[in-house]
């Protein structure tokens, strides 16, 4: 079931309830025409920077202000509070193992940065990132016309920005590493290759052998245990400190991506 599909099943279910009894009914019975996949993307493509209830409805209200439905300010916003709580709702039964992660992952940003130390890893390709995120102070410069103040960073890192951008930045480096690999891959069988963020282009006439290597290179760095070497690693920069552990693992066959004609579509 696609995740659009889930947040309908859901709507449908509450419209047939009693208004009197749930007031959500007529929220639900508004908008069950129009779930699709674009009013929820946003809110999707954005759980994994933490967006926050206020955020999804916003991200919502924006999407029903498009269609210029006949609904007034207080629908609106009534419906978009309904859409924004229906849909963080399915987020968390659909994707609670990647859910579990994020949270990890945060976790073991607020343990590194309590230390007043970034967060730091390494990439299966070898390219050591580092988390820029420090406090801003105040430099005075005085000079016989006047006098600046100057912004620098201090020595004093932003916990909470820390450990809010570490779960995206972690993926992102995962989907760097991915598209570099394929890259080279395709480069040493003669294909001409161009991305950009998750996009992949190539001549039509090479798309089936560039799909073929686009799933062997994502099998090829998840086969190794992606979390446990992050772990380890910052068990081996921060012995002193103690990581919460590592979350559940799935029961996905990884190789079953090798056999998906629309995994990268």
């Amino acid at each position: 079931m696609s995740f659009s599909c889930r947040v309908l099943h859901i709507m449908q279910k509450d419209a047939q309830e009693d208004p009197a009894i749930f007031f959500d009914t007529l929220h639900a019975r508004r908008l069950v025409n129009q779930v699709d996949r674009k009013l929820v993307k946003q809110t999707v493509m954005t759980s994994i920077y933490g967006v926050t209830y206020i955020g999804a409805r916003e991200q919502i209200k924006r999407r029903l202000k498009e269609r210029e439905s006949d609904l007034d300010d207080d629908e609106l916003f009534g419906t978009s509070c309904y859409a924004a709580k229906v849909t963080l709702t399915a987020l968390e039964e659909m994707f609670q193992g990647a859910r579990n992660i994020m949270k990890w992952l945060g976790d073991c940003a607020k343990v590194i940065a309590s230390e007043n130390q970034p967060v730091c890893w390494t990439t299966s390709l070898g390219l050591p990132v580092v988390q820029p995120y420090r406090k801003l102070g105040r430099h005075i410069v005085k000079t016989s016309l006047q006098m600046l103040t100057l912004q620098r960073e201090t020595d004093k890192v932003m916990a909470k920005r820390q450990r809010t951008a570490f779960p995206p930045n972690f993926v992102h480096s995962l989907d760097g590493t991915h598209m570099m690999m394929t890259a080279v891959a395709c480069k040493k069988e003669g294909l001409n290759f161009v991305g950009v963020h998750d996009s992949y282009w190539t001549h039509a006439c090479d798309m089936d052998r560039m799909n073929k290597i686009l799933g062997e290179k994502f099998v090829e760095p998840y086969e190794t245990p992606v979390l446990e070497n992050l772990l380890e690693s910052f068990q081996g920069s921060f012995s002193t400190l103690m990581f919460p552990p590592l979350p559940e693992r799935g029961d996905f066959d990884l190789r079953e991506v090798l056999e998906s004609p629309y995994f990268f579509n």
